[in-house]
């Protein structure tokens, strides 16, 4: 990344930031409190950690002293998330840090060796068939859970509704599924290349909804978000042509005034914690 695109990209992650904390399937945390208790310091693998929203949302949750690892490709965020990591657990325990800059498409399970979790955020629909298949092979073999949270399933609903809604949902998902190098990125279909990947560990999988659900209250983030979600579609289906940019101009009226509500669907996953 540039420095103008780290920038970007790290300012997107804050925004977004209310919206996924009050999204994630919080009933999740529980089975790993029970699975982490009694043992030694959690070990926390964070893969794809961005800015540290991960982080900042579930250290605060689990009692007892944490490190966390955190990994990314970007030292600028990282540097971030380190700065602004909680200092301290649910019950006041040490939360500790530290950072390696990783491509984590490449990571092995002699990477994680040592994890008593593995978490990571918005991070599924951004991979490959085959970049699943490695890391979920690397997470089964450390016998570990692993929290996945904030994975679009390709569901977006609009109110007002409007004629051209399914069309625009139907383009943003086919250019989520693009080819990018020579390679398909799995988008709304990650989380079920993810529960196949586990199933063929033979590790059970939670699976609990975590719709971001966006109404006056979050209009920037509605705007910021609308924006990219059209142009994407426009990027794909340029055939749509006059009628997506009319589109484009009322929706964004609307959401600028705070008129639009959102529900965006995710799924959040929990393996291997029974």
């Amino acid at each position: 990344m540039t420095v103008e695109s780290t920038r970007a990209f790290a300012a997107w992650l804050g925004l977004r930031e209310p919206a996924d904390a009050a999204a994630r399937a919080v009933e999740l945390v529980e089975p790993i409190r029970r699975r982490l208790a009694g043992g030694r310091p959690t070990v926390v693998h964070d893969l794809g950690t961005g800015t540290g929203s991960m982080g900042r949302w579930l250290a605060p949750l689990l009692p007892g002293p944490q490190h966390w690892i955190m990994y990314d490709r970007d030292p600028e965020l990282l540097a971030q998330a380190r700065a602004e990591m909680p200092g301290s657990a649910a019950d006041g325990a040490p939360v500790t840090v530290e950072t390696r800059l990783r491509d984590i498409t490449r990571l092995t399970a002699a990477d994680l060796d040592g994890a008593t979790l593995i978490t990571a955020s918005a991070l599924l629909d951004m991979l490959t068939a085959e970049e699943i298949e490695r890391i979920v092979s690397a997470c089964a073999a450390t016998g570990c859970p692993t929290l996945l949270t904030i994975s679009v399933i390709g569901q977006v609903e609009l109110t007002p509704p409007d004629p051209l809604d399914a069309q625009i949902v139907e383009a943003f998902n086919a250019h989520q599924r693009r080819t990018v190098d020579g390679q398909r990125l799995l988008g709304p279909d990650a989380v079920a290349a993810t529960l196949d990947a586990f199933g063929r560990h033979g590790i059970d999988v939670l699976v609990r909804p975590s719709p971001w659900r966006l109404g006056p209250g979050q209009a920037e983030l509605t705007v910021e978000w609308f924006e990219g979600w059209v142009g994407a579609a426009r990027e794909q289906r340029p055939d749509l042509g006059a009628p997506s940019a009319t589109y484009a101009r009322s929706r964004l009226a609307q959401a600028t005034s705070g008129g639009l509500g959102v529900v965006v669907w995710h799924n959040d996953l929990l393996a291997n914690c029974e």
